[in-house]
């Protein structure tokens, strides 16, 4: 007798259905797993044969074939340990056969409890999405599996709970629908920035139309500051975003951790991160890479500080990433591609000792320059604002207590404002930034003095055709900060003064 469980698999953040299926044969007594195991999942068997003692069943003493199917596909990961003791069980009789509209998912513990898997949210997608009406889960991995509607969700703590379930003696309560998660506690917040006005400003035009910012200026100026407290002006996730953004946490293991978050992914990776860290790496041997750092800041924000510090090339990988919006990793065990599509916040000293435009500075102008060089010209070519920092002054920090800065709050209605505005033009969820190159002329009218001077700032500056897209965009969004339909030299202008960096790298 052949009993078959349907489990599912997990490739990069798309999951898909597998089929375990066991049969119980003469012969000396052994159990195989076959269908391309990993590691993880071959060594199922020790800890299946110990959950099932611990629930005082019997071992069937005879042959035992698990098979995965389908059987060309690698198979990675603990989630198999619930449905191979559950195929085990039910070919040997020891309880009736598994509904077959159930999809399993779980580690077993040497006890017979259930650990959390990486990716349930994915699998329980790919399960409703094939027909399948129930997926169990452990308990951990409820509240992001519930993010799949359509599908009931029954969180299990252990063994014995689930067996008592399936034969109808304790049933487990279905896990509800997800609540929003608790809104953040106001600690970081645009009022505690003294002056900074002109940084603020730039800051809020990133935020409407989520391009990438580069902050260049002396130490203390308060470019880390200001870059941490960015996300707290940035629109809240949509339902399709935040699925988005739970999917690619989940399989990593975090899904539970995305699940409580009410903002947006905001990750700071340290300057001496690898490219394999930061694109997604631990690729090596039978196992698919995971997640980096820039698909962790999928829908969020990517904060580099100390931009020059990191290694060229974990830089130039970046560059693919920042365009597409998605990065494809190829390794011995396969290719698989994650989402990306995040907003780079990059902050600098504008040479190596920080005080390069002031007496302090001690570097010499070829000093200067070779610091700069450590930045490409094809990577800022993609960083829409470049805003020069300047030192606080005094009076803003002795005011401090008395004048009263804008608020997080304040700033964050105007960038609702100008988003709605996007998302009506251009589809939902499409800012300027994302707007592609066909629908750029119908979304982006210039006035014909602003064309003239576009025109007469293209060749005089130098401007790239990426870079001309780039800050039609922005100008794009400037003007739905004003309101207005239409671009204006004054728009234009504006979002030319943000590409002054890239030429002092290339000159």
């Amino acid at each position: 007798m052949v009993a078959r469980v349907f489990s599912a698999g997990l490739n990069g953040i798309d999951g898909y259905i597998v089929t375990v299926e066991c049969l119980l044969s003469n012969g000396l007594p052994r159990l195989d797993v076959v269908g391309l195991p990993t590691g993880a999942v071959a060594e199922a068997g020790e800890r299946v044969r110990a959950a099932v003692k611990a629930c005082s069943f019997d071992w069937p003493v005879s042959r035992i074939t698990v098979n995965l199917a389908p059987a060309d596909t690698r198979k990675a990961g603990t989630a198999y340990d619930l449905p191979i003791l559950l195929s085990i069980l039910a070919a040997a009789g020891q309880i009736d056969p598994l509904p077959q509209d159930a999809m399993f998912l779980g580690e077993l513990s040497l006890t017979g409890m259930l650990r959390p898997v990486c990716g349930a949210l994915s699998m329980a997608l790919a399960a409703r999405d094939a027909g399948f009406r129930t997926v169990y889960v452990p308990v951990q991995n409820a509240q992001e599996a519930s993010y799949a509607a359509g599908i009931t969700v029954l969180p299990v703590q252990d063994l014995p709970a689930l067996l008592a379930h399936l034969s109808g003696r304790a049933l487990l309560a279905p896990c509800p629908p997800p609540e929003p998660p608790p809104l953040p506690d106001g600690t970081l917040d645009f009022c505690h920035v003294m002056g900074q006005h002109a940084v603020k400003r730039a800051l809020e035009i990133a935020a409407a139309g989520g391009h990438n910012v580069l902050l260049s200026g002396p130490p203390g100026s308060g470019k880390s500051m200001m870059a941490k407290r960015f996300s707290t002006i940035l629109p809240p996730l949509s339902d399709s975003e935040r699925l988005e953004v739970i999917r690619v946490w989940s399989a990593v293991g975090r899904g539970q951790e995305a699940v409580g978050h009410a903002a947006r992914p905001f990750r700071a990776p340290h300057h001496t991160t690898s490219a394999a860290a930061l694109t997604g790496g631990c690729g090596t041997g039978s196992r698919l890479p995971t997640p980096g750092e820039i698909s962790l800041a999928h829908r969020g924000v990517l904060f580099l500080d100390e931009l020059p510090e990191f290694r060229r090339d974990v830089l130039e990988a970046l560059r693919q990433p920042l365009e597409d919006g998605r990065v494809t990793i190829s390794r011995v065990a396969g290719q698989v591609t994650y989402p990306a599509q995040f907003q780079l916040i990059a902050a600098m000293n504008p040479c190596r000792c920080g005080w390069y435009g002031t007496e302090r500075c001690t570097c010499s102008p070829a000093s200067v320059q070779q610091y700069l060089r450590r930045l490409s010209g094809p990577l800022l070519d993609r960083i829409d604002l470049q805003v020069a920092v300047q030192p606080v002054e005094y009076a803003a920090l002795a005011a401090r207590g008395q004048a009263v800065e804008e608020s997080s709050a304040a700033i964050r209605a105007r960038v609702l404002a100008a988003r709605a505005v996007q998302y009506q033009r251009q589809g939902a969820d499409v800012c300027n930034a994302t707007l592609s190159p066909a629908r750029l002329a119908e979304c982006c009218p210039l006035s014909e003095e602003a064309s003239r001077m576009f025109g007469a700032a293209f060749d005089r500056l130098g401007l790239t055709a990426r870079a001309h897209d780039r800050v039609l965009r922005m100008a794009r969004t400037i003007a739905d900060l004003a309101g207005c339909p239409v671009i204006g030299p004054e728009h234009l202008a504006e979002a030319l003064q943000y590409r002054t960096l890239d030429r002092a790298v290339n000159s």
